[in-house]
């Protein structure tokens, strides 16, 4: 039986075993991948495309290392092939972008035969994506949500300071962080709009909040929208 691991890179005509062996560990290998992005995802909804562009990123990678070789002028043309193409899908997030590194690293690994690299580099990759998916500083972002209000900006400077003061407190009692990012004036200068970062208590909720914020004296517009850059629409 073929020793897939004794495969060396310098094969100019490969058999037809060992091009099923390379494509079959390349598509096992970036599944495994796909399944740590899954895991490892941390918005409301992955997307199914990009899992399944993983994978056949990872083959069509390994089939075009596979056809080039060593043959110099192949790479020549698949690089004139590939010039044409464009790729105009948007990566929002950077780890998406370290992924796909990923599973086109693996299709090349497989496509020259160092098996032995794809293997290992994939086995330590999906184990420190893990660790890091659990590490505190990687689970846990200093804001999560945006907060906005109004509040009457007529009245005197003690009653201003009042409001001012109940609003400080519901955020301090309710709130493990608060940054205030715009404080601007609307509706003729009538009104003060507020726009808050924050990030709940543990032991809190945001309706709680909203609705604190909602029965304190001349606060009204409240809303919050929690921020996720991930979602898939």
């Amino acid at each position: 039986m073929l020793d897939i691991f004794q495969l060396h890179s310098s094969v100019k005509d490969p058999s037809f075993t060992s091009i099923f062996y390379s494509v079959l560990l390349a598509f096992v290998l970036s599944s495994i991948v796909s399944i740590i992005y899954q895991k490892s995802f941390q918005g409301l909804s992955y997307s199914r495309n990009f899992i399944q562009a993983l994978i056949l990123g990872s083959l069509v990678t390994c089939i075009a290392m596979q056809s080039i070789g060593d043959n110099m002028a192949r790479g020549f043309g698949m690089m004139g092939a590939l010039s044409i193409i464009r790729f105009r899908s948007s990566v929002k997030d950077p780890k998406d972008i370290i992924f796909i590194f990923v599973a086109l690293t693996i299709g090349i690994s497989c496509g020259v035969y160092a098996f032995k690299i794809a293997v290992v580099g994939t086995m330590f990759f999906g184990v420190v994506a893990m660790i890091l998916y659990y590490f505190p500083f990687t689970s846990e972002n200093n804001f999560d949500g945006l907060l906005r209000f109004t509040t009457s900006a007529n009245g005197g400077q003690t009653e201003k300071n009042k409001i001012e003061t109940d609003i400080q407190k519901v955020l301090n009692d309710g709130c493990r962080y608060f940054a205030l990012v715009t404080l601007r004036e609307v509706a003729q200068g009538d009104k003060l709009d507020f726009a808050y970062q924050i990030k709940l208590k543990n032991n809190n909720s945001y309706q709680k909040l909203v609705n604190e914020l909602k029965t304190t004296k001349d606060v009204t517009g409240v809303t919050l929208m929690l921020q996720e850059a991930t979602v898939e629409i």
